[in-house]
């Protein structure tokens, strides 16, 4: 086994390890089980390539960039390593080297998609060619806590359990649950030794904005960096194109990647952004770049990652090299709103959904932080640190005021409606808007209705996205988005402790200018819940998901929230058929509750003025079962016989005496005529 500081120098051409590269690449050499945690940019792939060149047979690495493994091998070739990839992206020349190389038993290194694990013959190929290490890059993708889950990433553990070989994983961002899940699904039964080295990259600087026109913005960031090589992160596909035609426009080299694209297109892009000094790639965050090109300047979001861990990763691909390197995210209430309700409408299940809100509350505390932003995100991953003199904020320090009384109010709108609403409809509350949802719930008469004119609808949602940011309140995701305060907001609303929030995010709180919602904010989050339903039961039955409820009735549903079917049966949209399909699941929704059991003859009255009188009838005659005393024979109608009578026209007593019969007839044959007669 070649000396690691050999190999180091003569393959690599370094002359040093970076911090904590080398007892890693000691312990993976060893074949030891290992977890490294490190630093986008901070040299975790040197820590698998070099311990496969110390091993015997072929080190087989799974990753789900396939950009990244594309200029992985360029650079291993070039430093003279045999190493390969088995990607959806190669052509089938590439395939046929890769193939022809394994079969002579030259590579020493082999990158492969997690997707190709689903195939029958991965495990055979992996046996026959000798496979002795398995490297995991971006490990965080099999925990469902993280911030990127991939199904295919579940069949690492067994990959690794039917090959028997050690595994060594990697991510750049992992928090505590993430760490323990990555290590329960990849490592069970044999635990890894964990690496978990600082995630300070001091060269970077960081920086946000609240939008304020953002085409400008970005325009205005880029100008101040011509010529400099740079990514720019944005939510759309489409957004990707009409960017990167605008920094075209305005005179710089730019071109844009996303996942609609030809892979031939990607291909080109990837090509150039590797070769060419001072491109902008525009680029979607969901297909990432993953070019590991080390003189990255700048990396810009236009708008809002999906998480702390999202963002601290997509920042880190910029200055690589160790040289100074800036950042630039965009923010506002569109795309918080938009996060939102990506999550909302998730199938996971409720605790996963409001990690994530979590997850993004953390992400919003980093947006409005009040001190050092390289504080604030270290603080988030354990560490601690000094101010960095290297963030916007250490260069000009925010302007903060006592939001004591503010907060104090809005947790109190908080407890006094039950935790059941969101920010739209408390602030309706606070500044005395009388809506009709308000004068509904008598929330008008509430003591806090109207203690908050003090500041516009704009101020209060900033001071809202602050709270959230700071943890004191939280979206409930089994409250489709309602607000429920957090034990750090205790102590505020119990007058036992002071809290300051950042007065220029109130005092220049944008107007948006979005366009018209479907529906409002306060009936959002049930909206998404009602439509991942609906996603839910279109793909069990496989049809459109138009065909389960169009639109129209979801959003129908969102607002007028009904408790019961006969309430959803008054939902346009929603006729008998898919009433008895859909209407438990959809009310459920809905209300939060299982719906109760409805026999079948009044499930079909639901809806019509004959349901209000079945209910009536099963009231009477429960009272009269027994007799007027309690004490007689007991009588009953069947379900079927109550549904008949509620359906009689109140014309002919002798007629409903006769579907009764003699029996029935004498028990309840006078109370119901009664209900027919007052009912019609």
């Amino acid at each position: 086994m070649p000396p690691a500081s050999e190999l180091l120098s003569s393959v690599f051409g370094f002359s040093e390890f970076r911090p904590g590269q080398a007892e890693i690449v000691e312990a993976i050499a060893a074949g030891e089980n290992a977890l490294a945690i490190m630093p986008t940019g901070g040299g975790k792939s040197l820590c698998f390539q070099l311990p496969a060149l110390m091993r015997d047979g072929v080190t087989v690495v799974i990753s789900p960039l396939i950009a990244l493994m594309r200029d992985q091998v360029r650079a291993l070739k070039e430093a003279g390593v045999d190493a390969g990839a088995l990607t959806s992206g190669n052509t089938d020349e590439e395939t046929a080297e890769v193939y022809a190389a394994l079969n002579d038993g030259r590579l020493k290194l082999l990158y492969m998609a997690p997707e190709r694990l689903a195939s029958g013959g991965t495990l055979n190929l992996l046996r026959r060619i000798g496979t002795s290490l398995i490297a995991v890059d971006e490990a965080h993708c099999v925990s469902q806590w993280g911030h990127d889950f991939r199904p295919d990433y579940l069949r690492i553990g067994e990959l690794r359990r039917a090959l028997a070989v050690p595994l060594a994983a990697f991510t750049a961002t992992a928090d505590e649950e993430t760490r323990d899940e990555i290590i329960a699904r990849l490592f069970d039964g044999a635990p890894p030794r964990v690496f978990l080295h600082g995630f300070d990259r001091p060269n970077i600087r960081l920086a946000f904005e609240a939008k304020n026109s953002p085409r400008k913005q970005i325009l205005a960031f880029a100008d101040a960096r011509r010529g400099q090589s740079a990514i720019v992160y944005c939510g759309t596909r489409a957004k990707t194109e009409t960017l990167a035609r605008a920094l075209r426009e305005d005179g710089h080299s730019a071109c844009h990647y996303h996942g609609g694209m030809e892979a031939a297109d990607r291909r080109e892009v990837e090509r150039r952004f590797q070769r060419e000094d001072g491109l902008i790639v525009v680029a979607t965050v969901a297909f990432g770049m993953g070019v590991d090109k080390p003189d990255i300047r700048w990396v810009a979001h236009a708008d809002l990652p999906k998480s702390i861990e999202a963002y601290y990763q997509e920042i880190g691909r910029a200055g690589r090299d160790g040289a100074p390197a800036d950042t630039l995210t965009l923010f506002g209430a569109d795309d918080i709103r938009f996060r939102r309700t990506q999550i909302d409408e998730s199938p996971a299940p409720a605790e996963h959904r409001s990690a994530e809100h979590g997850r993004l509350n953390a992400l919003l505390g980093l947006a409005e932080a009040q001190k050092c932003r390289r504080q604030v995100l270290l603080e988030y991953f354990g560490e601690t640190a000094q101010p960095c003199g290297n963030c916007d904020l250490c260069a000009d320090a925010p302007e903060l005021f006592d939001a004591t009384t503010a907060v104090r109010k809005a947790l109190s709108a908080i407890l006094r409606t039950g935790e059941y609403f969101g920010a739209g409809h408390l602030i309706d509350i606070l500044t005395g808007n009388e809506t009709d949802k308000v004068r509904q719930r008598g929330h008008d008469s509430l003591p806090t209705f109207g203690v908050g004119r003090e500041y516009d609808r704009r101020q209060w949602q900033a001071i809202f996205r602050q709270m959230m940011g700071l943890d004191l309140v939280r979206p409930d995701a089994e409250r489709h988005g309602a607000l429920r305060m957090t034990q750090a907001a205790r102590p505020i609303l119990r007058d036992e402790a002071a809290l300051t929030l950042r007065m220029d995010s109130i005092r220049h709180a944008p107007a948006r200018q979005a366009a018209r919602a479907l529906v409002s904010e306060e009936d959002a989050p049930l909206l998404s819940a009602l439509k991942a339903k609906r996603r839910e039961l279109a793909e069990a039955a496989r049809v459109p998901a138009y065909i389960v409820f169009n639109d129209r009735t979801l959003i129908e549903m969102a607002e007028k929230r009904p408790a019961t079917l006969d309430d959803m049966a008054r939902i346009s949209g929603v006729g008998a058929t898919k009433l008895e399909r859909y209407g438990d699941a959809f009310l459920q929704v809905v209300t939060g509750e299982d719906a109760c059991a409805v026999h079948p003859s009044r499930r079909k009255l639901a809806g019509r003025d004959a349901a209000r009188v079945y209910d009536r009838l099963l009231e009477a005659q429960t009272q009269l079962a027994n007799g007027a005393t309690g004490t007689e024979k007991p009588v009953s109608c069947s379900s079927s016989l109550l549904a008949k009578v509620a359906a009689l026209p109140p014309t002919d007593p002798a007629r409903l005496n006769r579907l009764l019969g003699e029996r029935r007839a004498e028990r309840f044959g006078q109370a119901f005529w009664e209900i027919l007669t007052q009912d019609r």
